[in-house]
């Protein structure tokens, strides 16, 4: 491995793992208050000259699967589905050669709706974020009372083809951490696939405590109450979640363990803010301008060599366990997940 970042070729780092997976925020701003991600009242959202163009994003998408070896796109937010200008960015992105698979993570409103146009744009499937099916707690967890709109999102979602569905869920101690099974009850009635995160140090409010945070063998324990987990003999890959087979399979549980159980030695993932900014990793501290260049005149053979030399700085790990750990000063809503 030489000391400088390659010239050429694909976004590789200093520890040999290649980015295929970019995640690509559309918008910080959410129709959501969720109380471990935002205050009540919101956050200064990113004034709009700041925020990238339509076509910006797709020129920026475009330079990283066709010089960059970008195989998968996921749009993020904030929501990503109130930024107008959605359904044209995926059928821009669905229209390049090669051809991406397309995600969307979502909160889920307005999902029903919208979820035909965004298959026919080329969207191929979503990830909706729901941290509770009891509708009272629903509606102190977001601030909003919408749990009805985000379940008929997932029933959309289905119908329109954007499959396998699956559901982010967090849970937080004494808050929703006493729901893990119903939760999946639920996901295994419908057939989604449910997906939970450890809580990261990732909230606006900065008050994210590890002592608080439920763990991955804690969520395991609470689902082993009621099903028999074994573990999932597929390969995992560069896949964030851990999965289990339950009660013998074929359906899986997963469980993403960014904090207890980091998976960085794989990490496959690059990520674009929807200022234009790229992130080496979720909780880097430092962002490498994509947004200046591409306004300035730079071509596409130049931005890709600035990503690459962003990427090739990426570090070992994410250092939560360090105790000189600083958090982001961004939180995830600014980010994109």
């Amino acid at each position: 491995m030489t000391a400088a970042p390659p010239t050429d070729g694909v976004l590789v780092d200093r520890y040999g793992r290649v980015a295929r997976d970019l995640r690509v925020s559309l918008t910080d701003k959410c129709n959501l208050r969720c109380t471990y991600c935002m205050p009540a009242e919101g956050l200064p959202w990113l004034a709009g000259p700041q925020l990238l163009t339509d076509d910006e994003i797709v020129r920026l998408v475009r330079v990283a699967v066709r010089l960059l070896g970008i195989s998968e796109v996921r749009f993020t937010g904030g929501e990503p589905m109130i930024r107008p200008g959605l359904l044209g960015i995926v059928a821009a992105v669905a229209a390049l050669e090669p051809r991406p698979r397309i995600s969307l993570t979502t909160n889920g409103l307005g999902l029903q709706r919208l979820a035909p146009a965004l298959r026919d744009a080329g969207l191929d499937r979503v990830n909706v974020s729901l941290d509770t099916v009891d509708a009272g707690r629903f509606a102190r967890l977001t601030r909003r009372d919408r749990l009805a709109d985000v379940l008929a999102g997932l029933t959309g979602a289905v119908a329109a083809g954007l499959t396998p569905v699956k559901i982010n869920t967090v849970l937080m101690r004494g808050v929703n951490d006493d729901e893990a099974p119903a939760l999946l009850r639920f996901a295994l009635a419908h057939g989604y696939e449910l997906r939970f995160i450890e809580q990261m140090p990732l909230d606006a409010q900065h008050g994210w405590d590890r002592a608080a945070m439920v763990t991955a063998d804690e969520i395991l324990a609470a689902l082993r109450t009621e099903f028999d987990l074994s573990p999932d003999p597929a390969e995992r890959g560069a896949a964030p979640a851990e999965t289990w087979l339950i009660d013998g399979g074929p359906a899986r549980v997963g469980v993403i363990g960014s904090v207890t159980r980091p998976f960085c030695g794989d990490c496959d993932r690059t990520r674009l803010t929807a200022d234009g900014q790229v992130r080496a990793c979720l909780f880097a501290t430092e962002e490498s301008d994509l947004r200046g260049a591409l306004r300035g005149g730079a071509d596409d053979a130049e931005l890709a060599r600035r990503w690459r030399s962003a990427m090739w700085g990426k570090r070992a790990g994410h250092g939560i366990d360090d105790p000189t750990f600083l958090q982001p000063a961004r939180p995830m809503s600014a980010i994109g997940g």
